[in-house]
């Protein structure tokens, strides 16, 4: 085998999904009324890629990120309490580290779907600033272990978006 055909056997293998799946099993429940859908888990770098969907208005989450994160508006809208702008359909969103702020769907939006590229932790706070629990690329993995399990589709079915 020359080096190239070795070095090309040890790459990490494309991966090509259907984002947004007809199967509704693929969206693992997060809380009631909000889902995501794994696209993508790194446990080297701690990052991961979902579609986070919400159908109900409301707080979703107070939470702070020790690395960046990156949004896409796919449907709907949402907006920080912290901030006044809103997340539309087809806005780019860059979320620096190290601030906390508060995720809100408004009352008249049905359905909001957006794409999230987490680099590392969210670390969520009570309304007194009080941490609260965290998510991170190996708890989105547990839950879908489990998710996967209960709807019949296996728990191993994540590995397919770990590289």
């Amino acid at each position: 085998m020359n080096s190239s055909a070795h070095a090309a056997s040890r790459m990490i293998a494309d991966l090509v999904i259907p984002a947004i799946p007809d199967d509704e099993r693929l969206w693992v429940p997060q809380a009631k009324g909000v889902w995501f859908r794994p696209l993508f888990f790194n446990t080297v770098s701690g990052e991961w890629v979902n579609l986070l969907r919400v159908r109900r208005s409301g707080v979703l989450s107070r939470h702070r990120h020790p690395a960046p994160v990156h949004g896409f508006v796919l449907k709907g809208e949402w907006r920080y309490l912290e901030h006044d702008w809103v997340a539309r359909e087809g806005t780019y969103v860059f979320e620096p580290p190290g601030e906390v702020h508060t995720l809100v769907v408004d009352d008249d939006c049905a359905e909001m779907i957006t794409l999230f590229h987490v680099c590392g932790a969210l670390i969520y706070y009570t309304e007194q600033g009080e941490p609260a629990g965290h998510d991170d690329v190996h708890t989105k993995l547990d839950m879908c272990r489990r998710h996967f399990t209960a709807t019949g589709l296996g728990e191993d079915y994540v590995d397919q978006f770990v590289r």
